[in-house]
Protein backbone atom coordinates (compact mmCIF):
# COMPACT_ATOMS: atom_id res chain seq x y z
CA UNK A 1 0.00 0.00 0.00
CA UNK A 2 1.48 3.91 -0.98
CA UNK A 3 1.90 6.15 1.81
CA UNK A 4 -0.53 8.19 0.50
CA UNK A 5 -3.28 5.35 0.87
CA UNK A 6 -2.32 5.07 4.38
CA UNK A 7 -2.98 8.89 4.70
CA UNK A 8 -6.43 8.33 3.66
CA UNK A 9 -7.45 5.52 5.86
CA UNK A 10 -5.93 6.85 9.10
CA UNK A 11 -5.55 10.19 9.00
CA UNK A 12 -9.09 11.29 9.87
CA UNK A 13 -8.51 14.52 10.73
CA UNK A 14 -6.00 15.79 7.90
CA UNK A 15 -2.85 16.16 10.62
CA UNK A 16 -1.05 15.63 6.98
CA UNK A 17 -2.24 18.94 6.04
CA UNK A 18 -1.40 20.59 8.57
CA UNK A 19 2.13 19.85 9.18
CA UNK A 20 2.55 20.72 5.26
CA UNK A 21 1.04 23.84 6.37
CA UNK A 22 3.35 24.08 9.48
CA UNK A 23 5.13 27.00 8.32
CA UNK A 24 2.13 29.69 8.39
CA UNK A 25 2.04 29.21 11.59
CA UNK A 26 4.90 31.37 12.00
CA UNK A 27 4.02 33.68 9.73
CA UNK A 28 0.71 34.18 12.31
CA UNK A 29 3.01 34.48 15.35
CA UNK A 30 5.42 37.14 13.75
CA UNK A 31 2.35 38.98 12.61
CA UNK A 32 0.49 39.12 15.37
CA UNK A 33 -0.62 41.77 17.62
CA UNK A 34 1.24 41.72 20.85
CA UNK A 35 -0.22 43.77 24.24
CA UNK A 36 2.26 46.44 26.49
CA UNK A 37 4.06 44.22 29.08
CA UNK A 38 3.94 47.11 31.09
CA UNK A 39 7.20 46.55 32.39
CA UNK A 40 11.19 46.18 31.45
CA UNK A 41 13.65 43.50 30.89
CA UNK A 42 15.60 45.48 33.94
CA UNK A 43 12.73 44.61 36.34
CA UNK A 44 13.36 40.59 35.97
CA UNK A 45 15.82 38.53 36.61
CA UNK A 46 14.97 35.51 35.31
CA UNK A 47 11.93 33.67 33.49
CA UNK A 48 9.61 30.68 34.17
CA UNK A 49 7.82 29.46 31.29
CA UNK A 50 4.96 27.09 32.88
CA UNK A 51 3.25 24.57 30.56
CA UNK A 52 2.78 20.85 29.64
CA UNK A 53 3.44 19.27 26.51
CA UNK A 54 3.66 20.90 23.25
CA UNK A 55 3.98 24.41 25.27
CA UNK A 56 6.83 23.16 27.60
CA UNK A 57 8.45 21.73 24.76
CA UNK A 58 8.43 25.09 23.05
CA UNK A 59 9.78 26.40 26.18
CA UNK A 60 12.87 23.78 25.73
CA UNK A 61 13.10 24.46 22.22
CA UNK A 62 14.07 28.01 23.02
CA UNK A 63 16.72 27.18 25.17
CA UNK A 64 18.55 25.23 22.62
CA UNK A 65 18.03 28.08 20.47
CA UNK A 66 19.18 30.82 22.47
CA UNK A 67 21.41 28.80 24.12
CA UNK A 68 24.67 31.36 23.41
CA UNK A 69 22.65 34.63 24.20
CA UNK A 70 19.96 34.21 27.44
CA UNK A 71 21.55 36.70 30.14
CA UNK A 72 19.20 35.76 32.38
CA UNK A 73 18.24 32.26 33.35
CA UNK A 74 15.26 30.76 32.40
CA UNK A 75 13.52 27.37 33.58
CA UNK A 76 10.51 25.17 32.12
CA UNK A 77 8.13 24.57 34.49
CA UNK A 78 6.01 21.35 34.23
CA UNK A 79 3.86 21.29 37.60
CA UNK A 80 0.93 22.68 39.92
CA UNK A 81 3.43 24.79 41.51
CA UNK A 82 6.34 27.64 41.09
CA UNK A 83 10.13 26.96 42.85
CA UNK A 84 10.15 28.72 45.71
CA UNK A 85 12.58 31.53 44.76
CA UNK A 86 9.75 32.84 42.19
CA UNK A 87 9.17 36.40 43.52
CA UNK A 88 8.41 40.21 41.87
CA UNK A 89 11.57 39.93 39.88
CA UNK A 90 9.91 37.05 38.03
CA UNK A 91 8.66 36.99 34.90
CA UNK A 92 5.92 33.90 34.59
CA UNK A 93 5.37 33.40 31.06
CA UNK A 94 2.09 31.36 31.42
CA UNK A 95 1.58 29.21 28.22
CA UNK A 96 -1.27 26.77 27.49
CA UNK A 97 -2.57 26.35 24.70
CA UNK A 98 -6.46 25.31 25.47
CA UNK A 99 -6.34 27.94 28.23
CA UNK A 100 -7.30 25.16 30.41
CA UNK A 101 -4.75 23.03 31.31
CA UNK A 102 -4.88 23.02 35.30
CA UNK A 103 -0.75 22.68 36.30
CA UNK A 104 -0.23 25.83 34.38
CA UNK A 105 -3.66 27.74 35.73
CA UNK A 106 -2.55 26.57 39.15
CA UNK A 107 1.21 27.66 38.59
CA UNK A 108 -0.76 31.30 37.37
CA UNK A 109 -2.68 31.73 41.08
CA UNK A 110 0.69 31.53 42.48
CA UNK A 111 2.55 33.46 40.47
CA UNK A 112 -0.15 36.62 41.23
CA UNK A 113 0.77 35.95 45.06
CA UNK A 114 4.09 36.02 44.25
CA UNK A 115 4.42 39.11 42.91
CA UNK A 116 5.45 38.06 39.78
CA UNK A 117 5.70 39.98 36.20
CA UNK A 118 3.32 37.55 34.27
CA UNK A 119 2.43 37.21 30.39
CA UNK A 120 -0.06 34.60 29.48
CA UNK A 121 -0.07 32.84 25.82
CA UNK A 122 -2.58 30.94 24.71
CA UNK A 123 -6.27 30.70 22.41
CA UNK A 124 -8.79 31.61 25.33
CA UNK A 125 -10.23 29.17 28.05
CA UNK A 126 -10.00 29.59 31.64
CA UNK A 127 -6.22 30.98 31.13
CA UNK A 128 -7.77 34.47 29.50
CA UNK A 129 -10.12 34.82 31.96
CA UNK A 130 -7.63 35.15 34.67
CA UNK A 131 -5.50 37.30 32.49
CA UNK A 132 -8.54 39.89 32.24
CA UNK A 133 -9.69 39.41 36.20
CA UNK A 134 -5.59 40.36 36.97
CA UNK A 135 -5.02 42.96 34.28
CA UNK A 136 -2.59 40.43 33.01
CA UNK A 137 -1.10 40.89 29.14
CA UNK A 138 -2.67 38.67 27.31
CA UNK A 139 -1.20 37.02 23.57
CA UNK A 140 -3.84 35.30 21.56
CA UNK A 141 -2.71 32.05 19.73
CA UNK A 142 -4.68 30.84 16.53
CA UNK A 143 -7.17 28.37 17.16
CA UNK A 144 -7.91 25.05 15.43
CA UNK A 145 -5.24 23.14 16.40
CA UNK A 146 -4.00 20.23 18.47
CA UNK A 147 -1.80 21.64 21.14
CA UNK A 148 0.97 19.12 19.89
CA UNK A 149 0.29 20.28 16.20
CA UNK A 150 1.08 23.87 17.15
CA UNK A 151 4.40 24.48 17.85
CA UNK A 152 5.24 26.60 15.18
CA UNK A 153 2.56 29.04 16.87
CA UNK A 154 3.99 28.35 20.68
CA UNK A 155 7.76 28.75 19.81
CA UNK A 156 7.99 31.69 17.60
CA UNK A 157 5.31 33.33 19.78
CA UNK A 158 7.76 32.88 22.92
CA UNK A 159 10.66 33.97 20.51
CA UNK A 160 8.29 37.43 20.04
CA UNK A 161 7.73 37.62 23.45
CA UNK A 162 11.52 37.28 24.06
CA UNK A 163 12.57 40.13 21.03
CA UNK A 164 9.28 42.67 22.36
CA UNK A 165 11.35 42.60 25.96
CA UNK A 166 14.77 43.42 24.04
CA UNK A 167 15.52 40.00 26.37
CA UNK A 168 17.17 38.98 22.70
CA UNK A 169 18.62 40.75 19.39
CA UNK A 170 15.77 40.43 16.55
CA UNK A 171 15.89 37.16 15.24
CA UNK A 172 14.29 37.92 11.47
CA UNK A 173 16.83 36.48 9.41
CA UNK A 174 16.55 32.88 11.24
CA UNK A 175 12.91 33.14 11.48
CA UNK A 176 12.54 33.50 7.54
CA UNK A 177 15.17 30.99 7.37
CA UNK A 178 12.94 28.41 9.27
CA UNK A 179 9.89 29.36 6.93
CA UNK A 180 11.52 28.83 3.64
CA UNK A 181 13.23 25.38 5.31
CA UNK A 182 9.89 23.95 6.68
CA UNK A 183 8.31 25.28 3.04
CA UNK A 184 10.58 23.34 1.48
CA UNK A 185 11.12 20.58 3.47
CA UNK A 186 7.05 19.91 3.69
CA UNK A 187 7.15 19.49 0.35
CA UNK A 188 9.69 16.91 0.21
CA UNK A 189 8.75 14.95 2.80
CA UNK A 190 5.06 14.98 1.31
CA UNK A 191 6.17 12.12 -1.80
CA UNK A 192 5.82 8.99 -1.86
CA UNK A 193 9.02 8.15 -0.81
CA UNK A 194 11.30 10.66 1.85
CA UNK A 195 13.33 10.57 4.47
CA UNK A 196 10.80 10.99 7.26
CA UNK A 197 8.93 7.62 6.04
CA UNK A 198 12.14 5.82 5.58
CA UNK A 199 13.32 6.23 9.50
CA UNK A 200 9.30 5.71 10.01
CA UNK A 201 10.01 2.27 8.35
CA UNK A 202 12.94 1.77 9.90
CA UNK A 203 11.38 1.70 13.32
CA UNK A 204 8.43 -0.69 12.55
CA UNK A 205 8.30 -3.11 14.84
CA UNK A 206 10.97 -1.37 17.44
CA UNK A 207 10.95 0.49 20.46
CA UNK A 208 12.68 3.92 19.85
CA UNK A 209 15.46 4.97 22.06
CA UNK A 210 17.05 8.27 21.68
CA UNK A 211 19.62 10.10 22.20
CA UNK A 212 20.40 13.86 22.23
CA UNK A 213 23.33 16.30 23.39
CA UNK A 214 22.60 18.16 26.26
CA UNK A 215 21.83 22.18 25.82
CA UNK A 216 21.85 21.34 22.60
CA UNK A 217 19.56 19.11 21.14
CA UNK A 218 17.50 17.99 24.02
CA UNK A 219 14.30 19.48 23.05
CA UNK A 220 14.74 17.57 19.98
CA UNK A 221 15.12 14.23 21.33
CA UNK A 222 12.41 14.83 24.02
CA UNK A 223 10.10 16.39 21.40
CA UNK A 224 10.80 13.10 18.39
CA UNK A 225 9.86 10.87 22.28
CA UNK A 226 7.16 12.61 22.77
CA UNK A 227 5.54 12.79 19.71
CA UNK A 228 6.20 9.11 18.82
CA UNK A 229 4.26 8.37 22.25
CA UNK A 230 1.14 10.50 21.09
CA UNK A 231 1.26 10.34 17.17
CA UNK A 232 2.41 6.98 16.90
CA UNK A 233 0.84 5.44 20.46
CA UNK A 234 4.08 3.26 20.76
CA UNK A 235 6.25 3.63 23.84
CA UNK A 236 9.78 5.56 23.41
CA UNK A 237 12.44 6.83 25.48
CA UNK A 238 14.92 9.60 25.70
CA UNK A 239 18.04 10.30 27.35
CA UNK A 240 21.03 13.07 26.88
CA UNK A 241 24.55 12.83 26.91
CA UNK A 242 26.65 13.31 28.90
CA UNK A 243 24.44 12.31 31.50
CA UNK A 244 23.25 9.34 29.79
CA UNK A 245 27.19 7.81 29.95
CA UNK A 246 26.94 8.08 33.58
CA UNK A 247 24.28 5.69 34.47
CA UNK A 248 21.60 4.12 31.22
CA UNK A 249 24.93 2.82 30.01
CA UNK A 250 25.13 -0.08 31.85
CA UNK A 251 21.69 -1.19 30.30
CA UNK A 252 23.96 -1.64 27.60
CA UNK A 253 25.37 -4.18 29.15
CA UNK A 254 22.85 -7.11 29.82
CA UNK A 255 20.42 -5.90 27.19
CA UNK A 256 18.69 -8.97 25.39
CA UNK A 257 17.73 -7.43 21.90
CA UNK A 258 15.34 -10.70 21.21
CA UNK A 259 13.38 -9.76 24.59
CA UNK A 260 13.48 -5.77 24.04
CA UNK A 261 13.22 -4.97 20.64
CA UNK A 262 14.70 -1.43 20.32
CA UNK A 263 16.39 0.83 17.95
CA UNK A 264 18.68 3.93 18.43
CA UNK A 265 18.00 7.51 17.43
CA UNK A 266 20.69 9.75 17.47
CA UNK A 267 20.58 13.39 17.30
CA UNK A 268 23.74 14.94 16.49
CA UNK A 269 25.14 18.46 15.99
CA UNK A 270 29.04 19.31 14.38
CA UNK A 271 28.88 21.95 16.98
CA UNK A 272 28.70 19.41 20.18
CA UNK A 273 32.04 19.22 22.33
CA UNK A 274 34.47 17.24 21.42
CA UNK A 275 34.43 14.96 24.13
CA UNK A 276 30.53 14.50 23.30
CA UNK A 277 31.36 13.59 20.02
CA UNK A 278 33.81 10.92 21.48
CA UNK A 279 31.30 9.98 23.76
CA UNK A 280 28.95 9.19 21.09
CA UNK A 281 30.90 7.17 19.06
CA UNK A 282 32.69 4.90 21.72
CA UNK A 283 28.93 4.14 23.15
CA UNK A 284 28.25 3.53 19.20
CA UNK A 285 30.36 0.33 19.96
CA UNK A 286 28.79 -0.46 22.98
CA UNK A 287 25.51 -0.41 21.34
CA UNK A 288 26.24 -2.31 18.29
CA UNK A 289 27.98 -5.11 20.14
CA UNK A 290 24.12 -5.54 21.82
CA UNK A 291 23.20 -5.98 18.29
CA UNK A 292 21.10 -2.91 18.01
CA UNK A 293 20.90 -0.77 15.27
CA UNK A 294 21.77 3.44 15.71
CA UNK A 295 19.73 5.70 13.44
CA UNK A 296 21.72 9.24 13.37
CA UNK A 297 19.46 12.26 12.53
CA UNK A 298 21.94 15.01 11.55
CA UNK A 299 20.97 18.46 9.90
CA UNK A 300 23.00 19.96 6.88
CA UNK A 301 21.91 23.30 7.02
CA UNK A 302 24.58 26.26 7.45
CA UNK A 303 23.36 27.83 10.86
CA UNK A 304 23.11 25.72 14.19
CA UNK A 305 19.59 27.64 14.80
CA UNK A 306 18.18 26.46 11.66
CA UNK A 307 19.64 23.22 12.04
CA UNK A 308 17.60 22.30 15.39
CA UNK A 309 14.55 23.50 13.18
CA UNK A 310 15.45 21.37 10.52
CA UNK A 311 15.66 18.38 12.80
CA UNK A 312 12.25 19.20 15.15
CA UNK A 313 10.34 19.72 11.68
CA UNK A 314 11.65 16.17 10.97
CA UNK A 315 10.46 14.53 13.87
CA UNK A 316 7.34 15.52 13.60
CA UNK A 317 6.68 14.34 10.39
CA UNK A 318 8.49 10.74 11.13
CA UNK A 319 6.50 10.15 13.98
CA UNK A 320 3.03 10.56 11.99
CA UNK A 321 4.17 8.39 9.19
CA UNK A 322 4.93 5.89 12.02
CA UNK A 323 1.55 6.05 13.29
CA UNK A 324 0.04 5.93 9.92
CA UNK A 325 2.71 3.18 9.35
CA UNK A 326 1.17 0.81 12.38
CA UNK A 327 -2.20 1.16 11.48
CA UNK A 328 -3.25 4.26 13.80
CA UNK A 329 -5.31 8.08 13.40
CA UNK A 330 -2.43 10.00 14.62
CA UNK A 331 -4.76 12.42 15.95
CA UNK A 332 -6.42 10.52 18.59
CA UNK A 333 -5.20 10.46 22.38
CA UNK A 334 -7.85 8.37 23.92
CA UNK A 335 -6.18 8.11 27.39
CA UNK A 336 -5.22 11.71 27.87
CA UNK A 337 -8.59 12.43 27.30
CA UNK A 338 -9.81 9.84 29.41
CA UNK A 339 -7.41 10.73 32.37
CA UNK A 340 -8.51 14.42 32.25
CA UNK A 341 -12.20 13.47 32.76
CA UNK A 342 -11.69 11.14 35.77
CA UNK A 343 -9.58 14.43 37.01
CA UNK A 344 -12.36 16.69 35.98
Amino acid sequence: MKISEFIQKYDTQNQYQILKETYKQIEYAINNSYPDFGFSKNQINKIIISGLGGSAISGDLLKNFLKDELSIPVIVNRNYFLPSFADDKTLLIASSYSGNTEETLSSFNEAVKKGCKIICISTGGKLEKLAEENSVPFVRLQKGFQPRYALGLSFFTLLKVFEKLELISPQNEFVDATLQLWKRKADEYSTEENHAVSVAQQLLGFIPVIYSASDYTNAIGYRLKSQINENSKLHAFHHEFPEMNHNEIIGWESHQQKKLHTKVIYILDEIYHPQIKKRFQIVSEFINKADVEIISLQSNEKNFKVRIMDLIFLADWISFYLGILRGFDPSEIEYINLLKERLS
